[in-house]
């Protein structure tokens, strides 16, 4: 077997006697899985929840090593819609392991399924006919079939919930990913956790962190000294992973032992061009104590000025506990804001950087109450709203229509286009369509603009009615300039209503 060139796999735990960190968590999965050698525990699944990086998947595949137990795992680099879940691992949970050893009466088969904080979209099912249809990957026709996306996989992962026979562990990073950021998603926590058992993972401690590094090195004889250790530890935040990666990166320079001096140059490095998850990194914000951390955090959040103003003052009014703090942010904010505004009338200045330290600045410090308990960030609700009528078509025809950038139509011409087509008693009316027919616009374009769900059935009527007008208008004398959409004749596909809004507050809006 050639060597695993990845230290990360070549040094993964292959027992529970070389885990190190979260030992109340190792004891709860350890007694769980015990039950499942006896019989069948009342909750049959669990769900690890933490950080990436440490070590909830390699807890769960040491400790079935160690009971000889047989793993079916699926990550977030497979497909996770509803036939690929039942193919991997929903039959495998129903049915004994193909090396099943008769024998061995207590032995399972885990079933392991990684990143279920990614699986996108609600819990709408796919029909059972097109399940099977897209694992057989070809339809009665011989025609090629398969499941766009993620379509079915929240509501085929509650089906093996479920029904399986055999123990099944789910591990992600935000437990919000996997209830969802819509409206519902306190509907979908609900029918999820009568079968888990929810664990939630720390990040490593330092000791844990500095027993590892010197395993790994001694296991690849590399020399080191305890003050290179030192220095590792203390610019890693607790992630196995990334030590294990840092490591090798070191020994790739290293020419004789690992000094803190090529430990501190490499995370010198890594800092300049580390970023933070939206919502990781709204948590880190929040708990800063002080200006310098709050810059800090600013910087390196994957969100720019622009919209880090509308994710702090969405939650500022939700997460601050005091009436005070929320007008002391406001107060910031509004400043940020102008900063923001004056970058485009005077580039010499870097408002953008202002603007941003500003909001977070306004996120942290105007806050007397420390945060102690869990922080709920939420995605700003106003800007999941807009994602359900700003389409990619829209916003092209209207960057054609009036020569101005894709950007500048997202910010200035698609709100105002928008508000005159939105049914409001001073402003708009969705029934008007002279507006959306003189720029070109379907009637699911028009639709999508007044901000209306495409799934219902008002709005179905109303596209019928705005094609009617299309097709009258062409049958009459069209005035200089003009040009109609086409009329659309098949019906509008249902969208799912779940889909709404981006998934653990990563994806962009267009």
């Amino acid at each position: 077997m050639p060597e695993v060139s990845d230290w990360t796999e070549r040094h993964r735990p292959t027992s529970e006697r070389h885990l190190e960190g979260n030992e109340v968590q190792r004891r709860k999965i350890r007694a769980w899985l015990d039950d499942w050698q006896n019989s069948t525990p009342r909750k049959k699944a669990i769900l690890l929840v933490g950080p990436p990086g440490v070590g909830k998947t390699s807890v769960a595949r040491a400790i079935a090593q160690d009971l000889g137990w047989n793993v079916i795992e699926l990550n977030a680099s497979d497909a996770r819609n509803a036939a690929a879940i039942r193919k991997a691992a929903t039959q495998g949970s129903t049915h004994r392991s193909l090396f099943h050893d008769p024998n061995a009466k207590k032995q399972r088969t885990l079933i392991l399924l990684d990143e279920v904080d990614h699986i996108s979209g609600g819990l709408r099912a796919v029909s059972q006919d097109r399940i099977e249809k897209a694992m057989q990957g070809r339809d009665d026709r011989g025609n090629d079939i398969k499941l766009a996306g993620d379509s079915g996989g929240k509501a085929e992962l509650l089906n093996l919930l479920a029904h399986t026979k055999q123990p099944v562990i789910l591990a992600c990073n935000e437990v919000m990913g996997l209830w969802g950021k819509g409206s519902s998603w306190r509907s979908t926590r609900d029918r999820f956790k009568p079968h888990l058992e929810i664990i939630n993972f720390e990040r490593a401690s330092n000791e844990a962190l500095r027993r590892i590094a010197k395993r790994v090195l001694r296991e690849e004889e590399l020399d080191f000294d305890d003050a290179a250790i030192s220095a590792l530890v203390q610019s890693n935040p607790g992630d196995l992973r990334a030590l294990v990666r840092d490591l090798q990166v070191l020994s790739s320079t290293a020419d004789g032992a690992i000094t803190k001096s090529m430990v501190e140059a490499q995370a010198d490095s890594g800092r300049r061009d580390s970023t933070l998850e939206v919502f990781p990194g709204l948590d880190a914000l929040y708990r800063s104590n002080t200006a310098e951390e709050a810059v800090a955090f600013g910087r390196i959040i994957d969100k720019p000025p622009s919209e880090l103003i509308n994710w702090v003052h969405w939650n500022n009014a939700s997460l601050f506990p005091e009436k005070p703090s929320i007008a002391r942010a406001n107060q910031t904010l509004s400043l940020g804001a102008k900063m923001l505004m004056a970058q485009y009338q005077n580039t010499a200045h870097r408002s953008w950087y202002w603007s941003g330290q500003l909001a977070s600045l306004s996120a942290s410090i105007p806050n007397k109450v420390p945060f102690r308990d869990r922080i709920y960030s939420s995605y700003p609700s106003f800007l999941r709203r807009q994602a359900s009528w700003v389409r990619p078509a829209i916003v092209e025809r209207l960057s054609q229509l009036s020569g101005s950038s894709k950007a500048a139509v997202r910010d200035e011409l698609l709100p105002l286009v928008s508000a005159m087509v939105k049914d409001d008693p001073k402003i708009g009316d969705s029934t008007s369509f002279d507006l959306s027919i003189q720029l070109g616009f379907s009637g699911e374009e028009h639709a999508s603009l007044a901000g209306l769900p495409l799934s219902r059935r008002s709005t179905k009527d109303l596209i019928a009615a705005y094609n009617e007008r299309v097709e009258e208008l062409a049958s009459e004398p069209k005035p200089d300039g003009f040009q109609g959409p086409e009329v659309v004749e098949e019906p509008v596909e249902e969208e799912k209503k779940d889909d709404i809004g981006p998934a653990s507050g990563q994806m962009k809006l267009f």
